[in-house]
């Protein structure tokens, strides 16, 4: 069963008596979901559990800074129809369903999902369909939500085989976390929805290595061996993965499964997630400790998604340094600096 409500939280042993009250506040906010799988992952009697830590939610959530918002990378100013987000001129994003199978305590659309929230009513999707055909600089459509594979293999299948008559889009992304929270989704159904003539990936949201149980390392298994590309996506959370051996450990079981770590998101200013933000200078330190340490296939890009709907941008460690007449210092992995003449044939 999946645990919706603070007196199920109590009852599971997820919080105590104490909290209940304060965890009632938060539930009166924010949505609570933790899946069966991510039940069995949580060992209570380690308080420092980093899966407890992402979904069990804590009254930390109550404490608001100013600068936090309730649209922290500004989908709404990108929404020309719903459940259509266009921020870049070649890609969108398609948001179809609000639900997910887990409820992320430090989502950045954590505003949006859940029991207020609706799914596009059939006709509202054939809209952001048609806009999709209409937009013919639109390269890459990207099925987000709330979590696209929550949805059933019909309906997906449906999506897919309208994206694959649309000539100019070359390229439809899923981005989930259903292969980790939900495993037992990932069946024959569910692979032949996603299956089209069109390049297609599945983006896996993971943020701690012990979220790849069994069960999940066989369901991108078998979206991989059925020929869909597996990429990954991380948040830097403090109390989660904001340590260098969390990182390497994440990366490394990634690639061992095919899986190419694409992007380490900084924390968004999502209302409530103070609690979970490192600076950006920690963040960048962590990206450094990886530089050779762990292969070059287990490095993501670490980006910042500018508030505002501004759209995401590398903030990772610098290692050149301009000193003047092509001439630059260049850092190596182990903090040593290098002088480099940037010579140019005549």
């Amino acid at each position: 069963m999946t645990l919706r409500t603070p007196a199920q939280l109590a009852a599971a042993g997820l919080i105590g008596a104490d909290d209940l009250k304060k965890i009632s506040d938060v539930a009166s906010t924010f949505d609570i979901a933790i899946s069966p799988q991510m039940q069995t992952l949580i060992d209570t009697d380690d308080p420092a559990d980093p899966i407890a830590a992402q979904f069990v939610p804590r009254d930390a959530e109550l404490s608001c800074l100013p600068e936090e918002l309730e649209d922290p990378i500004g989908d709404h100013a990108h929404t020309p129809t719903p459940g259509i987000v266009h921020r870049y001129p070649d890609r969108v994003l398609l948001k179809p369903v609000h639900a997910c199978a887990v409820y992320c305590r430090f989502c950045f659309r954590r505003e949006m999902l859940g029991t207020g929230a609706e799914a596009l009513d059939e006709d509202s999707l054939e809209r952001a369909l048609d806009y999709i055909e209409s937009q013919t600089a639109i390269w890459e459509v990207i099925l987000t939500g709330g979590d696209p594979l929550i949805m059933s293999p019909r309906r997906i299948g449906r999506i897919t085989r309208r994206l694959e008559s649309i000539g100019h889009v070359g390229v439809v992304r899923f981005h989930t976390r259903i292969p980790v929270v939900a495993p037992h989704l990932v069946d024959d159904s569910l692979i032949g929805a996603l299956c089209t003539k069109k390049a297609t990936f599945v983006v896996l949201h993971t943020n701690h290595v012990q979220e790849l149980s069994d069960d999940a390392r066989q369901a991108c298994a078998k979206l991989i061996d059925a020929g869909i590309p597996m990429l990954s996506q991380t948040v830097l959370l403090n109390g989660v993965n904001a340590d260098a051996q969390s990182l390497q450990a994440l990366f490394r079981a990634l690639v061992e499964i095919r899986i190419k770590p694409y992007y380490l998101h900084h924390g968004d200013l999502a209302r409530g997630t103070g609690h979970f933000r490192t600076s950006i200078a920690a963040g960048q330190e962590l990206m450094r400790s990886l530089r050779g340490h762990v292969s070059g296939l287990c490095q993501p890009q670490y980006v910042l998604d500018i508030p505002g709907g501004h759209g995401k941008v590398p903030i990772g460690p610098q290692y050149l340094m301009e000193l003047g007449q092509a001439n630059y210092a260049v850092c190596d992995y182990r903090g040593n600096s290098h002088h480099y003449r940037d010579s140019i044939p005549p």
